[in-house]
């Protein structure tokens, strides 16, 4: 009797044991700056949550390369709130593409270590200035909307998307250049010029390419002075299936987002 219960007791132990600890979990793994001047600063912060049962600590965040500067929560994070992990890049310099990886180590048992992930384009081509005249008369590109959230997709799947491009400057409106920092975003179908007051369609084709929250960043080059790239950001989960009633595939009858 007193073998069994010494045996339940440790039993007992050892599940409160495994029931008991930090878990760490990131609202997002990965950020995208999209396009940068060389010298802007850059810097995001990932959002952590501990949702386990005690006390989270991280120990120590360490970045890819030199180039990345980390700061993190000291204190302990207590069940069920938030700390942050900031990543910052330094831009001088450092023109063309980065992608860079920061390691975080905790006292999460199942993940002592987990990696995140910061990505853009550096551009050092020099802003010229502009007359009062030319910013009067320049044209003025205005998007719909800033972002879109497709909900969860399937890795490397071509999703469409019809993007509105309004021109409420004076003079007609050229889209010169869309690009990416992912390389996972395309034109398929653009307009020449919008004319002053009228509007358009910017036809993209996204196809993430890595799994996890996605957050990529479109760069949109057009002659507006005022401010010659806009960004658009598509977001969501991208997983590497999906079931056969979820597959959103060009192949298939896609309805597109709009």
């Amino acid at each position: 009797m007193k073998k069994t219960t010494l045996l339940f007791a440790i039993t007992f132990l050892y599940a409160q044991l495994a029931f008991s600890q930090a878990i760490i979990n990131f609202e997002k793994t990965y950020h995208d700056f999209g396009e940068l001047q060389e010298g802007e600063a850059a810097s995001y912060s990932f959002d952590v949550t501990n949702t386990g049962s005690t006390p989270l600590f991280i120990s120590k965040v360490q970045p890819s390369c030199g180039c990345t500067t980390p700061d993190w929560t000291k204190e302990p994070i207590a069940p069920g709130t938030k700390g942050k992990v900031t990543a910052s890049y330094g831009t001088q310099g450092r023109p063309g593409s980065f992608n860079k990886s920061i390691t975080v180590y905790s006292n999460d048992p199942e993940k002592p270590t987990l990696t995140i992930f910061i990505k853009g384009f550096v551009s050092n081509t020099p802003q010229p200035s502009y007359s009062a005249e030319q910013l009067k008369t320049s044209p003025k590109i205005v998007l719909e909307k800033s972002e879109h959230n497709f909900g969860k997709v399937e890795k490397n799947t071509k999703v469409p998307y019809k993007l509105a491009v309004s021109n409420l400057g004076r003079s007609d409106l050229k889209i010169i250049e869309v690009t990416s920092a992912c390389n996972c975003i395309s034109v398929t179908s653009k307009p020449d010029f919008i004319k002053s007051g009228e509007t358009a369609t910017l036809q993209l084709m996204y196809s993430p390419n890595t799994t996890g929250t996605a957050q990529d960043v479109v760069n949109i080059r057009s002659n507006d002075v005022t401010k010659t790239v806009y960004k658009f950001t598509f977001s969501g989960i991208v997983v590497e299936n999906l079931n056969a009633t979820g597959v959103v595939k060009e192949s298939n009858n896609f309805v597109p987002f709009k």
